[in-house]
């Protein structure tokens, strides 16, 4: 199988023909299709002589391609979508030709090292120490779960008597953090948030004080949010830093969706206390215009991070040369260097470009959100702090969301499934891509 002929060239110039076309135009929104809608199409495309590779191009392309929701689409604004960089599209498919293992520095020196400067540009952002370092790794789920695995590494130092280990929270943390606790076999102490929405430094030190002076149970990470996906809520990072500090707990910041925008000068102050953390995570195939995979996760201290999750064995011994090897600081061994399209996009395009791209979103999510408080059949539920411009339509149930947003989709209009705050159904924009313009919005708003 492992022979470039000529058919395989020729087959590569039509994968790079597919990927520029792409590229180029709007791609369509498209939608899922039923499993057996597909199969009457395609058949079994898993063959003992196999289908030959411009064939089953073909059916990728003309079939099950078109089964899928863009997520770079300038109208699909649901969830967190992405928006890679031309750049940072094209360099995957580099490193998806290039063999790159991203584990081990012996293996992959040149590969991490980009890698580590495009890790170095956010710890510059968020004004960690220079000793800081990180990982990037599948997604935030694998992120929060990593640091909070060494949170309670170092909590287990030195509180040896413990019951049961917790992590204190808002219930506006995003759900990984409560599938982290599932998996670590340990408990969450939910704190309420203010009318606005944010957790506050002094509810939280007030939750932890009574935790630990009525039962025997250890908070041993504050995790803070910031973005949180619903509302794109920034939480008191400031407060919550000196809460935990003052209690000696490892203090953490998801900011998987939110802290992407530290590059952007209008909002950066919102952010301060994102220097006193522990660890933070930011995902840049969010809002850092990356390809699916990458989340960047940070560690101000990062020797702790591998005295946790380095793996031992015979085998491995030679990996242990002191190097930086990125399988030593995350829940992970065999890993994709996945770091490299956001690090090229970077180094292509330049931190100005990626200010300008972020400070463009903000700017459309601010005149969204005039456009629906102008709306006479729509009530703003917040200001956006960040991208996320959250709202309801007079009059509506449930019911009436889901059907709009079924008819948008069909219509190729855009991407907008409904969500819920407070038991009550809601219209959500999340503006991550910087080719979404006001007009996009517009057209959406003149549905409702």
């Amino acid at each position: 199988m492992h022979e470039f002929t000529p058919e395989v060239e020729a087959l590569a110039a039509e994968i790079l023909r597919y990927s520029l076309e792409r590229l180029k135009d709007d791609p369509p929104l498209d939608g899922p299709r039923s499993a057996e809608d597909l199969f009457n199409e395609v058949g079994n495309t898993i063959t003992a002589k196999g289908l030959g590779g411009h064939e089953a191009l073909e059916v990728f392309t003309n079939v099950l391609a078109k089964a899928c929701i863009s997520t770079d689409h300038p109208r699909n604004l649901a969830f967190i979508p992405s928006a890679p960089s031309e750049y940072a599209n094209l360099f995957d498919l580099v490193v998806g030709a290039s063999a790159l293992y991203g584990g081990s520095w012996q293996e992959g020196a040149g590969a991490v090292f980009a890698e580590n400067q495009a890790i170095q540009w956010l710890i510059d952002l968020a004004g960690l120490p220079t000793t800081a370092g990180g990982v990037f790794v599948q997604g935030g789920t694998i992120g929060n779960l990593s640091a909070l695995v060494v949170a309670r590494a170092e909590a287990r130092k030195k509180h040896t008597s413990a019951g049961r280990w917790v992590i204190a929270c808002s219930a506006e943390a995003h759900s990984s953090i409560a599938s982290a606790a599932n998996v670590m076999d340990v408990d969450i102490l939910k704190v309420p948030v203010d009318s606005k929405g944010k957790l506050q430094g002094a509810a939280v030190a007030e939750a932890i004080d009574h935790l630990h002076a009525t039962t025997n149970n250890r908070v041993f990470a504050v995790v803070a949010t910031s973005g949180t996906t619903n509302l794109g809520i920034i939480d008191d990072l400031k407060g919550l830093s000196k809460a935990a500090k003052d209690r000696d707990i490892w203090f953490h910041v998801d900011g998987a969706y939110g802290l992407a925008a530290l590059c952007a000068p209008s909002v950066r102050s919102d952010f301060d206390g994102i220097e006193k953390a522990d660890s933070f995570i930011v995902d840049p195939h969010k809002w850092l215009f990356a390809p699916y995979d990458a989340c960047a996760l940070v560690y101000r201290d990062p020797a702790l991070a591998k005295e946790t999750h380095s793996q031992h064995a015979s085998y491995l011994d030679t990996l242990k040369d002191d190097q930086w090897s990125p399988s030593d600081y995350a829940i992970n061994l065999t890993r994709r260097t996945r770091g490299l399209p956001f690090w090229f996009s970077l180094a292509a395009n330049g931190t100005d470009a990626y200010t300008e791209a972020m400070e463009q979103t903000l700017t459309v999510a601010k005149e969204a959100a005039e456009l629906v408080r102008k709306h006479p059949n729509l009530d703003l539920l917040c200001e956006p702090e960040l991208s996320i411009v959250a709202f309801t339509r007079k009059g509506w149930a449930a019911a009436d969301y889901q059907k709009w947003s079924d008819q948008l989709l069909e219509d190729q209009v855009g991407f907008i499934p409904p969500s819920s705050h407070n038991g009550q159904a809601i219209v959500r924009f999340a503006i991550v891509n910087p080719w979404t313009k006001i007009t996009d919005i517009q057209m959406i708003l003149d549905r409702l």
